[in-house]
């Protein structure tokens, strides 16, 4: 008897992990530093993954001499370009379609949020329990 994809499809705890750690790669793949920690929550249609530590060192520096605004600006277009494989990577873990990807950064602290909003008609009544959220420490 063979197994269907959904029977196959991974949830709660290990679905949130699974998320955090491909934002953490990702970010890493387009920005050359991932965030130090991610933890991912889950709930109904909605995906949030909360970043610790995400400026590179650079990004720092500018920070120090007084850029921030210039570093944000630089987020929101690492963002843009990452956002169609960032939702990518969250649809091939969830089996939902991503409906909308924001994102946002903060300095001080250095943090960073990835909001996906998931199409309620493409869940299914297992996914209903995925899992409230889990912790990723990649380093």
């Amino acid at each position: 008897m063979s197994s269907t994809i959904d029977e196959d499809r991974i949830r709660g705890g290990a679905l949130t992990a699974a998320i955090a750690n491909a934002v953490v790669r990702r970010t890493a793949e387009y920005t050359g530093r991932g965030p130090t920690q991610a933890r991912a929550i889950v709930r109904d249609d909605v995906v949030v993954v909360v970043l610790q530590d995400t400026l590179t060192k650079g990004e720092r520096a500018l920070v120090a001499h007084g850029r921030a605004a210039k570093v944000m600006e630089l987020r929101r277009e690492f963002q843009s370009a990452m956002g169609d494989a960032l939702s990518s990577d969250i649809e091939q873990l969830t089996g939902r379609k991503v409906l909308a990807f924001m994102s946002a950064n903060h300095v001080d602290p250095d943090l960073g949020a990835e909001v996906f909003i998931l199409d309620p008609s493409t869940q299914t009544h297992a996914d209903q329990s995925m899992g409230e959220g889990s912790s990723a420490n990649p380093g």
